[in-house]
């Protein structure tokens, strides 16, 4: 078999290695190398690449050596130096065996959180709309950014931002339309919204499997250091994009331009990271242009999963049925049959995401 093998003459090399390659399925190094030996360099793959297998090559497989690298790094194989050309084959082929069974155990388990996440989200919504809408927008700029930095299947972030405004169920609904607007809160209520993201830790902690979620979501109350100090994995990535889309998301709900947002958060970039900062900027210019020859008005009754709602949408009363930003799903769609005609008929501004552009005209001519 054929692979695609690349080296490095240190630790810190090879971690610049598997940056630029965005990891391995099989990570083979020696123990004894300059600046970091090989257990702490593994350490540090496991951390940024988890699902990488790894493997630790030595001339001195002592006892100290094992645990360390053991307890350090989750080895999968030890190889003692001198090791023959086709011992060292046997061992690669069982390490991409072992990396495909862990993507492959990942990929069940994402598909099958990510589904439950979302029906779960679409249920939450109609109890609050305002939240969830909010949630759903942020949803949107993160994975459609990290689309744009080759990250297309990125389930920790798309779990992290519909999972980001949880802890707003625990809110008056009058608190969280407070919120979303910008608008100035009593003492009392500014120390209600401080405790929303502890609810959402406390409800997501016990929850077998979703740790890397829940670190994401914690990162985005921590100092710009620690944000810093995550690196590139997931969890690092995911807190720096999340942070980012989701103040742009509040700029933007409070009446900022998108112009005027990107230099407010200029001033911040650091928090995102200068070069992430400056790629979402390119992003957003890339795309205004697009989404704004897709926006259309149409009734209500003929929206369709996918499309962006991109205005409030309020009951004769008053009342907050859907905010702006909502991506339209099933579970909605079956939700306003019920609404009443008057509101059904009312012309609605919709943005139409290019890559479902096709589908939505087809079922408009039909609607």
């Amino acid at each position: 078999k054929e692979y695609d093998v690349r080296t490095a003459l240190s630790g810190a090399a090879g971690l610049q290695v598997l940056k630029e390659m965005g990891g391995a399925a099989v990570v083979l190094s020696d123990m004894r190398m300059p600046e970091m030996d090989g257990a702490t360099f593994l350490h540090h793959v496991m951390h940024f690449y988890p699902d990488a297998t790894r493997m630790l090559l030595t001339g001195e497989p002592g006892q100290d050596a094992a645990v360390a690298a053991v307890n350090k790094a989750q080895i999968f194989r030890f190889l003692k130096k001198p090791c023959p050309p086709a011992e060292l084959k046997v061992a690669v082929e069982a390490g991409v065996m072992q990396y495909r069974m862990v993507t492959a155990e990942r990929t069940v388990l994402k598909e099958t959180l990510v589904g439950c996440i979302n029906a779960l989200v679409d249920v939450l919504a109609i109890t609050n709309p305002v939240a969830f809408g909010r949630a759903s927008r942020i949803k949107r700029l993160a994975m459609d950014f990290a689309e744009t930095l080759g990250r297309k299947e990125f389930w920790q972030l798309e779990a992290a931002a519909m999972f980001s405004q949880l802890g707003y169920l625990s809110l008056p609904i009058e608190l969280v339309e407070k919120l979303y607007h910008g608008e100035s809160l009593t003492s009392e209520e500014k120390i209600l919204a401080s405790g929303a993201p502890e609810v959402a830790t406390k409800l997501l902690q016990n929850i077998p499997r979703l740790e890397p979620i829940t670190e994401i979501l914690a990162a985005l109350h921590e100092s710009d250091a620690h944000i810093a100090q995550l690196g590139d994995g997931p969890i690092g990535v995911g807190a720096r994009i999340l942070a980012l889309v989701t103040d742009y998301s509040s700029l933007l709900t409070h009446g900022q331009t998108m112009s005027a947002a990107v230099q407010k958060l200029r001033g911040r970039s650091s928090r995102y990271g200068q070069e992430l900062f400056e790629q979402f900027v390119q992003h957003l210019a890339a795309n205004t242009e697009a989404a704004q020859s897709d926006t259309q008005e149409v009734p209500l009754r003929s929206v369709q999963p996918g499309m962006i709602i991109m205005q409030d949408v309020r009951t004769a009363m008053g009342t907050l049925l859907v905010p702006h930003g909502f991506e339209v799903t099933s579970v909605f769609l079956e939700r306003i049959r019920h609404f009443g005609p008057d509101l059904l008929n009312e012309r609605i501004k919709v943005l139409t995401l290019a890559s479902r552009a096709t589908q939505v005209e087809t079922a408009l001519r039909s609607a």
